[in-house]
């Protein structure tokens, strides 16, 4: 067997042992995660404890036992990254599932994996009709699913894996959101532990406000959790919509500061204030909020009963979308036609690159109006030489390029899964937005998928290619299609 692995390693040039030895580590840490809804169980003294306890030991078995055997090779190039990120993530999605079948919660595992796969690309679209019914240990672990795949699982495994540093920017790359990713400090394993600092800290300070606001510690918990990974996923059948004034307001705002770019936390903790509010993508993104609150706001006036609902309805509801949270307050599928048309733009636009928000990233819709303009003035002046700019820094090339390459994928993706997901018969409003709900990691889309309804309607087939659409979306496309791509496992 060890030849045969080398020899396929020399022929393919992946590393198939580093892979391996990766994948183990995620299954002892994912195994070491389920012991958290295992505590949950206790105080609340739930019997499916014992479940998530075996599922528990188990994985940490399992991954204890693979991981102790490390490869000569560390090197991790980039289609070893792309391929591990996404081998990852359905690992962890078909571990991850299992404890709701296996306690009947949820008796069918498509669904199960459905509804993890949700909660882990922190999209917030679920298949249960009743979310109430769920034990407290199962709330807790399909909410934290969320915060873990927020940032990334592989993220925090960047601060433990002994690789070497060239390899460790490439799993980085694979896994975290935007065009383009960078170091903050030297070592990415620096990078990594600030990113999760920042993340940690933003995420005590929510439960912490959410509990002065006197929200029960579980429900603040939960909702820090979905909130921080821009998930959505909430405790209550009407998700965020029975919580206080205070509570929502306070839900907005951290919804909003988790999908500005984690580049501007760092640069104000390290003192550079000037450079971090001149970034182009958060005054942008900041830009576009205050616009789309304003225009839904007086679009939807006569909906509510004064100025004050008015606006913290939009602005709610304006942050879950842009920052794929998905969490709501209202039924907007009942708000007017210009407001819901500026809530699926929301959609598509998605939060900054380098948050937890998922979508297009405002980055991208950056560049690409900046080489829209390039182009014309191109035609006006053919030996004019115009350079696209960002953060006032020339782009390369050929990160412009693979922004329009990444738009082409993306639209060819979005409309094939709503032609194949159309199978079902229902309307096209419906299928578009459960596409656009899924793809971009928001949750609720329009019609039989809004804010009141979930994705139990659709069929099996409907519900893989929405399980794939959201993996794709949380992973940007390209690890999960260089997975699928036959040459990727030829030898060479």
């Amino acid at each position: 067997m060890k030849i045969s692995i080398k020899k396929f390693e020399i022929g393919a040039g992946m590393n198939i042992s580093m892979i391996r030895y990766i994948l183990c580590w995620v299954v002892e840490i994912e195994g070491l995660f389920l012991l958290l809804p295992c505590m949950v169980a206790g105080i609340y003294g739930e019997r499916v404890g014992t479940i998530y306890f075996f599922w528990a030991g188990l994985c940490i078995v399992i991954g204890y036992i693979g991981s102790r055997y490390k490869p000569d090779r560390t090197e991790i190039f980039t289609k070893e990254g792309l391929v591990t990120a996404a081998l990852v993530w359905l690992i962890m999605s078909f571990l991850g599932a299992a404890p709701f079948t296996i306690s009947g919660e949820i008796p069918s595992y498509l669904d199960a994996l459905f509804e993890i796969v949700s909660g882990f690309t922190t999209t917030g679209a679920s298949i249960l009709n009743n979310v109430e019914g769920l034990t407290h240990a199962s709330l807790f672990w399909r909410s934290f699913s969320h915060w873990l795949g927020g940032m990334g699982v592989l993220v925090f495994i960047l601060m433990l894996l002994p690789v070497q540093n060239g390899s460790q920017m490439n799993l980085m790359r694979a896994e975290s959101p935007g065009y383009n990713v960078s170091k903050f400090v030297p070592r990415v394993r620096g990078t990594a532990r600030i990113l999760y600092k920042i993340y940690l800290a933003l995420s005590v300070a929510e439960f912490v406000v959410l509990l002065l606001g006197r929200m029960n510690w579980f429900h603040a918990i939960c909702i820090t959790f979905g909130t921080a990974g821009t998930g959505g996923f909430g405790v209550l059948n009407a998700s965020c919509g029975s919580y206080t004034v205070f509570q929502q307001y306070a839900i907005a705002v951290f919804m909003i500061l988790f999908g500005v770019n984690f580049s501007f936390y760092f640069l104000i903790t390290a003192k550079k204030h000037r450079i971090a509010f001149r970034l182009d993508e958060v005054r942008v993104y900041l830009a576009i909020i205050v616009a789309a609150v304003v225009l839904i706001a007086v679009n939807t006036r006569s909906y509510f009963g004064g100025l004050e609902e008015t606006f913290r309805s939009a602005l709610f509801q304006v942050g879950s979308i842009i920052t794929t949270t998905g969490f709501s307050t209202k039924d907007f599928d009942l708000w007017p036609s210009f407001s819901k048309s500026i809530l699926v733009m929301l959609m598509c636009i998605g939060a900054c690159a380098g948050s937890t928000g998922g979508g297009f990233k405002v980055s991208r819709v950056i560049i690409l109006v900046r080489s829209t303009f390039r182009r014309l003035s191109t035609y006006i002046n053919p030996k004019r030489v115009r350079r696209i700019k960002m953060d006032g820094e020339t782009m390369p090339e050929e990160q412009v390029r693979g922004v329009e390459v990444f738009l082409v994928v993306y639209i060819m993706i979005f409309a094939l899964s709503t032609l194949l997901v159309s199978i079902d018969g229902f309307g096209f409003e419906t299928n578009f937005t459960a596409v656009a709900a899924t793809l971009n990691n928001i949750g609720p889309g329009l019609q039989e998928v809004g804010p009141t309804a979930n994705y139990a309607l659709f069929g099996p087939f409907s519900k893989i290619i929405l399980i794939f659409d959201m993996l794709a979306g949380r992973l940007e496309i390209f690890p999960v299609l260089i997975l699928l791509y036959p040459p990727t496992w030829k030898k060479r």
